[in-house]
């Protein structure tokens, strides 16, 4: 079989289109994305407000995942637009040369990597004189530098580790310490995961900030679940394995006049003694290992039943097998716990037709923060907020005007923006780079002698 090079032309053809006309065309192309780089700005600028005020936190892991799912970015892509305009709320000159359209998101996006309030000024002034190729082999350049100074810390950073744990007065446990960076990277990473599956998909129409009653968890409130659920896990596959499982459960007291209305008087205490609302237990009663003790009226123990399970492991595969996943609105959480439509203290059958899977978060939710579950006819759920309106299934679908670009080019003529062809224009006139002056005379502590 014979095959035949591509014939490329050896000298440049005139076209035959006529100059002026492409040259306005070229024109248009570079005036639109002016104006693109500019709408950019003040999206990143949207961005970090919205991840600041956590708008993202009704049940997604971070402001990122919640971009992925409400804009329809890819995850990664995602995460460098929040990186990227969590960076720029301290870097206010590379800001504005971005939403002035006279650096690309490209260029903004490697600057910001190394930029610091000292040096963007610098930096900026290298994004409008170089490409965006410039740009990533000054960053790399930089970097390497950055990294034997980054090297002189690593022994530092070994000694001080330290993680200092104790009780405070109420009970509460108080956590605080210091990993090494790669330590702390592989704890970050476990935290992350517990997060995501606590918090990975929740849908909402309305923003939490209009609306009391929908406030999520905080991120460090989000940390701490997340870090019970890494516990959970550890002792569930017996971390220790000279000693059993059992050894390491929490257990918890309850009555059970207190289990059929939390308003009944009773004890729902841990067993040291620390107290639970009694809301938290029915959650924990819900699905969890079941002793039944009884007491005479001096409160000495006459009877203890066996340890039964309240949702047998083979009903639980079931519950798994058909929910799949949280039945929160929006929630797709894989990782769930059992629920009691009507709690089986009140007489509720552990049967299929009367369980949920929800997942941590929504389980609290439900019982101790006022949600309301309703089980139609047909084995439909509805959720209810607790000021009594019904959760929707998915956001409404936000109104575009009829000519974006337009609508883009008014916009921005109406905030003082004089955006052309050449706005974004880099200066660089084909001379070739040289990475290793442009560091010395860019970052504040390279030199020569040290590369």
């Amino acid at each position: 079989m014979q095959t035949r090079q591509p014939e490329f032309p050896t000298t440049l053809q005139p076209t035959a289109q006529p100059t002026v006309e492409l040259d306005r065309l070229g024109d248009q192309i570079a005036e639109l994305s002016a104006h693109l780089e500019a709408a950019t700005g003040t999206l990143l600028d949207l961005i970090r407000d919205f991840d600041t005020r956590g708008g993202w936190n009704i049940g997604f892991r971070s402001c990122a995942e919640w971009l992925a799912w409400r804009v329809g970015l890819d995850l990664g892509a995602a995460r460098e637009r929040v990186r990227v305009a969590r960076a720029l709320g301290t870097l206010p000159t590379l800001a504005e040369a971005l939403a002035r359209g006279e650096l690309s998101y490209a260029k903004v996006r490697a600057l910001t990597r190394i930029a610091t309030p000292e040096t963007e000024a610098r930096l900026v002034a290298v994004g409008r004189a170089g490409t965006a190729a410039h740009v990533e082999r000054i960053v790399r350049g930089w970097r390497r530098v950055d990294r034997r100074r980054e090297a002189r810390e690593a022994a530092r950073q070994h000694v001080a580790r330290a993680l200092h744990v104790y009780r405070d007065e109420d009970g509460s446990v108080v956590l605080r310490g210091r990993l090494t960076p790669e330590l702390g990277a592989l704890f970050l990473r476990a935290l992350d995961a517990a997060r995501e599956t606590l918090y990975q998909r929740r849908l909402a129409s309305v923003p939490t900030t209009s609306d009391a009653a929908l406030e999520a968890p905080t991120r460090p409130q989000q940390q701490a679940d997340a870090l019970a659920l890494l516990a959970e896990t550890a002792l569930h596959h017996e971390i220790n394995p000279g000693a059993p499982g059992e050894r390491y459960q929490v257990v918890v007291h309850v009555d059970a006049a207190v289990l059929a209305d939390p308003a009944q008087p009773g004890q729902s205490v841990l067993e040291e003694g620390s107290h639970v609302s009694a809301e938290t237990s029915r959650r924990l009663a819900c699905d969890a290992s079941r002793v039944v003790m009884r007491h005479d009226e001096n409160g000495r123990v006459t009877e203890v039943g066996a340890r039964t399970r309240t949702i047998p492991p083979a009903l639980r595969r079931a519950l798994l097998h058909r929910d799949r996943s949280c039945r929160f609105p929006g929630c797709h959480v894989r990782v769930g716990e059992g629920h009691h439509v009507r709690h089986w203290a009140q007489g509720g059958p552990t049967t299929l037709s009367n369980l949920a899977l929800l997942c941590r978060r929504h389980h609290r939710a439900v019982h101790e923060e006022g949600y309301r579950i309703e089980q139609l006819p047909d084995g439909e759920l509805r959720f209810w907020r607790p000021d009594g309106r019904l959760l929707p299934d998915v956001p409404p679908t936000p109104a575009l005007p009829a000519d974006p670009v337009a609508a883009l080019r008014a916009q921005h003529v109406a905030q003082g923006l004089q955006l052309h062809a050449r706005t974004g224009l880099a200066g660089w006139l084909g001379e070739r780079l040289d990475v290793g002056w442009a560091i010395d005379v860019l970052h504040p502590l390279a030199s020569r002698a040290a590369r």
